[in-house]
């Protein structure tokens, strides 16, 4: 099993360039199933849950091509409406086929998914909501199977935000007979992007980006072709690396205006900031300030930034207080920061107090989850010694070639084939 080496000390200097964002693009590659016709996407980011989302949609009979800019996709004929689960047990994202494949064939079988150890992430809502609109739902062997001739719009109230279930039934309610109403829906970025992408198919898709979104059926999408847009969890995790490590780094090809409350915790804590159109240069502080973060669903601080900045709040003057309020078991990576010197204090599952301290030290330490990984290698950016970081498939399902992009602007790190 593959390994990151770092060894700390080294302040972060130059450019980097964020990639494509792995939360768009995992729904939009599914609303291919949509379509009968031949769909291209641009900017789809080389990661172990593209390939995974991808191997998935091959399996039920779309012809995917791979390219080095793009993947096509021709849905025209879909053989097989399985999902098994050797598939969808590699992640989360794999519930999205059953909206699209009911909507456009009538029935689904989906295996229950797998994913991340960061706590319950049940998929009630995205049921619940099928049956509104009138699918006949069982669970029978691990999976879900639903049946319904035509969807049929309806009035659907989330009972909390939930980014996937807002995105599975959108694109569910796309060919749906009548209007659907998401009520309480997600409001991210990504779900403006797939509603960007199935108006281009020829969806009535309004609302996006608001709690409230509006979908009227239509008999018939037809092919795209759309760019995907850029990672802002990427684009953090390298403005973070910046900062604590008192660097001066231009990150390129992102959007500013996705990250409001990334940028303002991190002028909070020191940072200079000069924000572009399509960029952010980080000049670290000399001294990094104490602030406290409360995770909240989009717009509020985005709880896959949590991990990092608690990295970097590890070397704060004074004590900061970490409010995770989406995901129970999204502490983990503590024991392991502890391990590096790190004073963090829980109370509960959901309260964590960072006592900044003035040094970490390097350690062998496990990742855990996907941004608990990063987390790991940023502390391992300013550590004093080597820092090892293990399990890091967990990294390779968010971050295209992270150490790649690290050792470009000087950081001292490496993979260690497995």
């Amino acid at each position: 099993m593959d390994k990151i080496v770092v060894r700390g000390g080294a302040p972060l200097q130059g450019h980097v360039r964020v990639s494509g964002s792995k939360n768009a693009a995992l729904p939009i590659l599914v609303s291919s199933l949509l379509v009968g016709g031949e769909t291209t996407f641009r900017n789809v980011p080389g990661l172990m849950d593209i390939h995974s989302i991808l191997d998935l949609i091959a399996e039920l009979g779309v012809k995917v091509n791979r390219s080095e800019d793009a993947i096509t996709m021709d849905a025209t004929t879909i053989a097989c409406v399985e999902a098994p689960y050797d598939l969808v047990r590699k992640m989360r994202a794999s519930i999205l086929v059953l909206g699209p494949l009911v909507s456009r064939m009538g029935r689904a079988k989906v295996s229950m998914p797998g994913g991340c150890a960061i706590g319950d992430r049940p998929i009630d809502l995205h049921l619940k909501g099928l049956e509104a609109m009138g699918a006949t739902i069982r669970l029978e062997q691990g999976y879900v199977e639903a049946e319904a001739k035509r969807l049929k719009g309806a009035r659907i109230v989330f009972d909390t935000v939930s980014v996937g279930a807002t995105e599975n039934l959108m694109m569910a309610a796309t060919l749906a007979d009548g209007v659907t109403l998401l009520s309480n829906a997600a409001r991210e970025p990504e779900i403006i992007a797939l509603a960007d992408v199935l108006n281009g198919m020829g969806a009535r898709v309004e609302g996006a980006g608001t709690p409230e979104i509006t979908i009227t059926g239509v008999t018939k999408l037809s092919p795209v072709e759309a760019r995907i847009i850029p990672d802002r969890i990427e684009a953090g995790t390298f403005m973070v690396a910046a900062a604590m490590t008192g660097g001066d780094v231009v990150v390129d090809a992102c959007e500013p205006k996705h990250m409001e409350h990334t940028l303002n915790k991190l002028e909070q804590v020191g940072a200079t900031l000069e924000v572009g159109v399509d960029s952010v240069r980080v000049i670290g502080p000399k001294t990094i300030k104490n602030v406290d973060i409360r995770t909240a669903p989009y717009p509020g601080f985005p709880t896959d930034m949590q991990a990092q900045f608690m990295a970097m709040l590890t070397l704060a003057d004074g004590a900061s207080v970490i409010h995770e309020t989406i995901f129970e078991n999204r502490f983990i990576h503590v024991s392991e920061l502890k391990r590096m010197g790190a004073n963090i204090v829980l109370k509960g599952n959901d309260v964590a107090t960072v006592k900044g301290v003035k040094r970490l030290s390097g350690a062998q330490v496990m990742a855990s989850d996907l941004r608990a990984s990063a987390s790991l290698i940023l502390s391992g950016l300013v550590a004093e010694g080597e820092t090892v970081v293990n399990r890091v498939y967990h990294l390779d399902r968010g971050y295209e070639h992270i150490e790649t992009k690290l050792r470009g602007l000087g950081a001292s790190i490496e993979r260690v084939k497995g």
